[in-house]
């Protein structure tokens, strides 16, 4: 009797590829839940694939003869937006910006669409997640009205692509891009292969049209972007947009930039009429009282090309419990304490029986070793009641020897110090911690 050849059916992981013989609920590569899917079996027929033929512009040419042009820079209207993506929004790019619930993410985004309605582009700003009676209003709030600005409350993909042939806009913007969903894929709005077809869709359509997308996306509670990894490799261009909700104080920053850098970051203040441009934020994470205190520092940090002073502040008080606390906030607790080990065995500053608190001022975060000398002067300020001059920056990583290494872009920090009143920089050339200490607690 003949063995049946009838192929079993398999299933695969549409996040990473897995495969397995039966559907389980959770992928064993990846460790992602419920993005098993029943996938075609194997044949084993070794099928291929005719060449298509290539006409017209599609013809590969030298690298040398491509129009660069189409492909420039285009601001938005929002210069710290622009600082971010490397000088503008580029044509045919799609732009993923991620956040927390509540930090502004579709108030940026309104802003970025009147700006640009402002300067002659037609955008359509298609929302998923309110109606558009709620986004007037909230463009009535922040002053975003605009005739050039377009709104359309869809949820259907096809229903969206349908907006973009009749309005023919200059720019789309998608809050958001869990939201929205296809009817030819099975599976609930935000699932892995819904978020893949609707961003692959509206990413096709940026390439073919040459139109730049703004995608919203949401985030899950580690603060990683919700969906399939996929959706962050199919971006040109992946920005977070982050704050505390303490404060008023906004930053956008770029992840993956394939038009431009990095590592640079925008600053935005939350008003009540909307959200504003902070061009200088040099004076948003100082404290300057008119007192000397005890237990305070400031340091230059760099985010991206852009110095920014910050202050940082120590408390050391003495403690009973058989573990001293070490409290951090604004700075990394793995490199303070590294800091305070070198303190204690280079310095000769007891700090192992007392509890320590560190933190910077305006809700800004220190994730550089050029702020390990700001925290070492501020921690022995404050362990032995001697103010830090006012006049006085220091700018150094500190090594486990009780040396101070060099930092990058020494010049820019040292003259923005400069510029903002400091006159005493407290730098690799002061030769090591305990030397940098005698100077400044004098």
């Amino acid at each position: 009797m003949a063995r049946s050849t009838a192929p079993s059916p398999a299933y695969r992981c549409t996040e990473c590829g897995w495969t397995t013989a039966k559907w389980v609920g959770r992928c064993a590569e990846c460790q992602q839940w419920g993005t098993v899917a029943e996938a075609a079996a194997a044949t084993g027929i070794n099928r291929s694939i005719r060449p298509t033929a290539v006409l017209g512009d599609r013809v590969a040419r030298p690298i040398g003869e491509v129009e660069v042009e189409s492909a420039t820079h285009k601001p938005s209207g929002i210069a710290e937006f622009d600082r971010v993506l490397g000088g503008g929004v580029v044509p045919g790019a799609a732009i993923l910006l991620s956040g927390e619930p509540g930090v502004g993410k579709s108030t940026l985004l309104l802003e970025v669409a009147a700006r640009a309605a402002g300067i002659g582009a037609k955008v359509l700003y298609v929302t998923a997640e309110e109606s558009v009676g709620q986004v007037r209003m909230r463009a009535e709030r922040t002053g975003a009205i605009h005739p050039q600005l377009y709104l359309a409350a869809e949820t259907d993909l096809a229903t969206v692509l349908g907006q973009v042939d009749a309005v023919e806009p200059d720019l789309l913007i998608v809050d958001s891009v869990q939201t929205v969903s296809s009817a030819e894929i099975d599976g609930l709005a935000g699932g892995p292969s819904q978020v893949r077809e609707v961003a692959s869709a509206l990413i096709r359509l940026a390439k073919l049209r040459s139109l730049p997308v703004l995608l919203v996306g949401h985030v899950t509670k580690d603060g990683s972007i919700a969906g399939p990894r996929l959706l962050e490799h199919l971006v040109d261009v992946v920005c977070t947009f982050e704050g505390d909700r303490q404060t008023s104080l906004r930053f956008i920053r770029a992840l993956k930039n394939r038009f431009g850098p990095v590592d640079e970051v925008g600053c935005f203040e939350m008003a009540g009429d909307g959200i504003v441009e902070v061009s200088d934020p040099s004076g948003l994470f100082l404290s300057r009282s008119e007192r000397a205190v005890s237990g305070t520092c400031v340091t230059v940090a760099m985010e991206g090309r852009r110095p920014l002073p910050v202050e940082v502040q120590a408390l050391v008080v003495g403690t009973s419990a058989p573990q001293p606390r070490r409290v951090v906030s604004g700075v990394d607790s793995s490199r303070v304490a590294m800091v305070l080990a070198v303190l204690e065995r280079r310095a000769g500053i007891k700090l192992s029986t007392l509890d320590v608190y560190v933190s910077t001022v305006g809700g800004v975060r220190l994730t550089e070793p050029g702020a390990d000398l700001a925290i070492a002067l501020a921690v022995a300020s404050a362990a032995k009641d001697i103010p830090v001059a006012h006049d006085v920056v220091a700018v150094g990583e500190i090594s486990l020897a009780g040396e101070i290494r060099p930092v990058t872009m020494a010049s820019q920090r040292t003259a923005e110090a400069r510029r903002l009143g400091f006159t005493t920089v407290i730098d690799q050339q002061t030769g090591s911690a305990k030397d940098a200490l005698n100077r400044a607690l004098r």
